[in-house]
C-alpha cells in the first residue's frame, strides 16, 4: 500500500473535478457579492478571500506536479473538502441581507403538525442516555463524511474522484439554497421571538433581525453529557443563523449512505445507526424544523442524481490514468 501511495506518475497536470466545481462556486458567489456589494458588511474582504482560495487551488495543482501520486492527490481533494468549513458560514454573509423567512416555516410546521416537533421531541426525552445518543449521532456528521471518502480512497480508488465531487458539489447545491432562502431554524428563531410566543403558536416576522443578532438557544438534554458539550461547543464556534432549509445534515448524510450502500453493504450497515441518530438529532437539538429534515431527505436523491450527471457530463477528468488505473 505504501509503495502504491507514493508511486510517481507523469500524468494529471490539470484541475481535478472537485477543484473545478469549487472554482465555479467561487465565481458564482463572487458575482453575487458584486450584485449586493452596497448591502453587505464586508464584500471587499470576501472577494479577497475568494481570490486567495482560487490562487491556493492553482498553487496546489502546480505543487502536485512535483510528486503526482495517490497520496498527494488525496491531499488536494482533502483541502477542497476542508474549505467547506469556510463556505458554510459564508452563506450567512449573503442571506442576512434578505428578510428572514423563519416565521413562514414555523407557521407551516404549526399548521402541519399542530405544534412544534422540535420542542416536543426535546421535552419528551431530556434523559442523559437519549441526549447523549442523539448528540453523538449529530457529532458523527463530519466523521461520516471522512469515513466514506477515505473508504473509497482505500478500496475503490477508481471512484474516488467521483465521490469527492459528489460530496463537495452536493454541499454547494445546499449552500446556494441557504444564500437565497434565509431560514435560521428554531435554535435561532425561537430565542428571537421568545418561547412564550412559540408555545402560543404565534410566529411574527423578524425582518433583518439576524443581520445584527446571533443569539443561539442552548441545546436540550443533559448538560453533563460528554457529547452534549461537544455539540454545544461546536455550535458556539461554527454555527450561524443560516442553513436551516433544507437540512444539509440530513441531505448530505443520506447521500453518504447512498454511496456507502453502493460501495459496501457491510460499510452501509456500520454507518446506519449513526445516520438514524443524526437525522433525529437535527430536530432534537432544534437546529431544524421537522419539515427541514424531511426536505433534506427527499432532496438528497434529486441532488445525488443531479451532481452525478454533472460529473459525467461536464467535470469527469482522466483521473484514473494519473495513477496507472
Amino acid at each position: 500500500m505504501a509503495l502504491d501511495l507514493f508511486k510517481i506518475t507523469n500524468e494529471g497536470k490539470g484541475l481535478f473535478a472537485v477543484e473545478k466545481i469549487s472554482l465555479l462556486y467561487n465565481l458564482l458567489t463572487s458575482v453575487v457579492i458584486l450584485c449586493l456589494f452596497g448591502e453587505m458588511d464586508h464584500p471587499g474582504q470576501m472577494l479577497i478571500d475568494r481570490a486567495c482560495l482560487a490562487v491556493l487551488t492553482f498553487v496546489l495543482m502546480y505543487l502536485y506536479r512535483l510528486a503526482p501520486c495517490k497520496l498527494t492527490a488525496f491531499v488536494r481533494v482533502a483541502i477542497q473538502m476542508s474549505l467547506l468549513s469556510y463556505w458554510y458560514p459564508d452563506t450567512f454573509e449573503f442571506n442576512r441581507v434578505f428578510p428572514n423567512l423563519d416565521h413562514l416555516f414555523a407557521s407551516a410546521e404549526q399548521w402541519l403538525f399542530g405544534g412544534q416537533p422540535a420542542v416536543w421531541f426535546s421535552l419528551r426525552f431530556p434523559e442523559l442516555w437519549m441526549s447523549e445518543a442523539l448528540n453523538m449521532g449529530y457529532f458523527c456528521y463530519y466523521p461520516m463524511i471522512l469515513l466514506v471518502v477515505v473508504w473509497y480512497f482505500l478500496y475503490r480508488f477508481d471512484l474516488f474522484e467521483k465521490v469527492s465531487f459528489v460530496v463537495v458539489c452536493g454541499f454547494f447545491v445546499y449552500y446556494l439554497f441557504y444564500i437565497f432562502v434565509p431560514v435560521a431554524g428554531p435554535q435561532f428563531y425561537f430565542p428571537a421571538i421568545g418561547m412564550e410566543r412559540v408555545l402560543q403558536g404565534s410566529f411574527p416576522s423578524i425582518g433583518d433581525y439576524f443581520h445584527h443578532h446571533q443569539e443561539l438557544l442552548p441545546g436540550p438534554g443533559d448538560a453533563q453529557g460528554f457529547f452534549y458539550n461537544l455539540v454545544e461547543h461546536s455550535q458556539e464556534v461554527g454555527e450561524r443563523p443560516t442553513a436551516a432549509f433544507p437540512s444539509s445534515h440530513v441531505g448530505m448524510s443520506t447521500i453518504l449512505m447512498i454511496m456507502a450502500w453502493r460501495g459496501s453493504k457491510r460499510f452501509f450497515a456500520l454507518l446506519l445507526p449513526f445516520y438514524l441518530l443524526l437525522c433525529c438529532a437535527t430536530v432534537y437539538i432544534q437546529a431544524h424544523y421537522l419539515i427541514d429534515a424531511l426536505a433534506g431527505f427527499v432532496s438528497a436523491f434529486g441532488i445525488y442524481i443531479l451532481v452525478t450527471w454533472m460529473y459525467k457530463r461536464w467535470f469527469a477528468t482522466p483521473f484514473l490514468r494519473y495513477h496507472g488505473l
